[in-house]
């Protein structure tokens, strides 16, 4: 048996922490980049494959997209599509050859090169929740971000192994002005954490400013910063069609130097998007793959993904929907498209309630079951995410990140062996039809290992949950949420990077951060 699959089988069980990556927190499983092991569901079959490839040429080709940004304007002017106004419209031929470019995996290296990302495949990565501008809860309920919560939730990002990559702001810190926040943030980020990070194409400035800030943090050249990617950017499209100035730019800014760009339409069937999922799907790609022509014709080979942000909204109040049989299917047709162009998808995990109940976990583990089935590489906002996506909660963080390490024992080799040790026929034999399974040396010898253990579940009995005070799911949360912070250790970094990001950070704000109007 290989050191790999040792360690993956030990992981499912009570270990212990000496085996376990975890504290004293709690007994989490160990680092690892998780590998889905299953065959996609494909609700398509390959007409109605080539049905939405052909409505998403179509769009692109007879209705366009708008590029709200004179410089991809002129770039796509150059490279041989119809221009009128700010429409751009791409041939079908042009589109294939620019994903021809695009390459199917690629690897992001942050400051500590242990939690190197591999993305696409049949990797599956995990991240927090990204840009809600409120927080909640137990203790103080709903209230606007702050700093302070910024930095519980990167704490949380840090700590959990099932969580890979620190996305956007998990919380928006408010009390922090906008012209220097994103100082603050990456830094936060970048000493609270040594996982991949996430820069916002909201203007040269923060674009700039966190590559600059991650190659000092991870003491990189700027040779050695575009060699490989570092850390990564997602973009948004306005739908239906369009794609602002921020974005295009900070995305080309990227691609010119060799990070990562996702690109996420966000249609919502029904409002921004045709109602009919198949259309919804089509537009979403359309948009998708205009700006991935961009960045491809730019910097040929260039590492992007498809994100899919696909879900209805109610037609009763107009609010979205997440979690739902139409966002599962959204996602899994989505994804066989994305495996169709052979690049990396991207999903969400997430929900529209309200406080961390049950219909928050419902719909979440709907989304992030969605992102299994539909071999999705990277899920956004897996942990955390409540109102959709105007709530982060550090509750709802833990309970989430419950559901992510179920997911990753269920990838576990050990949940479908077929060795003879797994078949147990000797075990069968012995017991025969009277006995039982607890005292015999197959049982003895796996016990501690052999089944998933909850950090957040409780597998009691109502009795003996009663008398040990009758504590919902939320507030086991609450505890376990305090508890890491309680033992929060910040990861190691060079003392020199240290203080040469400090002092960067400073010059910045000396010198105004980013422009605005207020």
């Amino acid at each position: 048996m290989t050191e790999e699959v040792t360690k993956r089988r030990r992981a499912g069980g009570r270990a212990g922490n000496k085996e376990r990556a975890g504290t004293s927190a709690i007994d989490q499983m160990p680092w690892r980049l998780p590998i889905n092991p299953d065959r996609p569901t494909e609700p398509l079959d390959e007409d109605g494959v080539q049905a939405v490839h052909r409505a998403t040429m179509r769009i692109l080709r007879d209705i366009g997209i708008e590029f709200l940004n004179p410089e991809a304007l002129e770039i796509m002017r150059k490279a041989g599509c119809k221009i009128t106004g700010t429409n751009v419209r791409i041939d079908e031929d042009f589109v294939m050859e620019m994903l021809a470019r695009a390459p199917e995996t690629f690897t992001m290296t942050p400051r500590n090169p242990d939690r190197e990302l591999i993305m696409g495949g049949k990797y599956m990565l995990f991240g927090n929740v990204s840009s809600p501008p409120n927080s909640w809860d137990l203790e103080r309920g709903k209230r606007p971000g702050t700093m302070e919560s910024f930095r519980e939730f990167i704490k949380l990002t840090q700590y959990f192994n099932c969580i890979h990559f620190a996305g956007g702001y998990p919380v928006e810190p408010i009390d922090v002005h906008p012209s220097v926040r994103h100082l603050d943030c990456l830094y936060e980020k970048l000493t609270l954490t040594d996982k991949v990070v996430h820069a916002y194409s909201l203007g040269v400035e923060r674009v700039e400013d966190v590559m600059e800030m991650v190659k000092i943090a991870g003491g990189l050249t700027e040779e050695e910063f575009q060699a490989k990617p570092r850390m990564y950017t997602n973009i948004n499209s306005v739908s239906p069609l369009k794609h602002d100035f921020p974005m295009l730019d900070g995305a080309m800014r990227l691609a010119r130097r060799g990070q990562p760009v996702v690109v996420t339409p966000f249609t919502l069937a029904g409002a921004m998007a045709p109602v009919t999922l198949s259309g919804a799907v089509a537009l979403s790609l359309a948009e998708a793959l205009a700006a991935i022509c961009l960045l491809q014709y730019i910097a040929p080979g260039c590492p992007v993904a498809i994100g899919t942000f696909t879900s209805n909204v109610d037609m009763k109040s107009g609010a979205p929907a997440f979690g739902t049989p139409e966002y599962m299917r959204a996602t899994q047709m989505t994804g066989q498209l994305v495996r169709h162009y052979k690049l990396p998808m991207r999903s969400s995990g997430v929900c529209a309630a309200n406080v961390p109940d049950g219909q928050a976990m419902w719909e979440t583990s709907n989304s992030l079951w969605a992102a299994v089935q539909s071999r999705t590489n990277m899920v956004y906002h897996a942990a955390g995410w409540l109102e959709g996506g105007l709530i982060a909660s550090p509750e709802k963080f833990v309970m989430d990140c419950e559901v992510l390490q179920m997911i990753q024992r269920y990838f576990e080799e050990a949940t479908f062996a077929t060795t003879d040790e797994d078949l147990a026929f000797d075990a069968i034999k012995e017991v025969g039809p009277s006995g039982h399974y607890f005292g015999v040396a197959h049982t003895q010898a796996r016990y501690a290992t052999a089944f998933y253990a909850p950090i957040v579940s409780d597998w009691r009995n109502y009795e003996a949950w009663n008398l040990d005070g009758a504590q919902w799911t939320a507030e086991r949360a609450h505890k376990i949420y305090k508890a890491i912070l309680a033992d929060f250790e910040a990861p190691a970094m060079n003392g020199d990077h240290h203080e040469e990001l400090k002092r960067f950070v400073a010059k910045r704000k000396q010198e105004g951060g980013a422009p605005t109007d207020f």
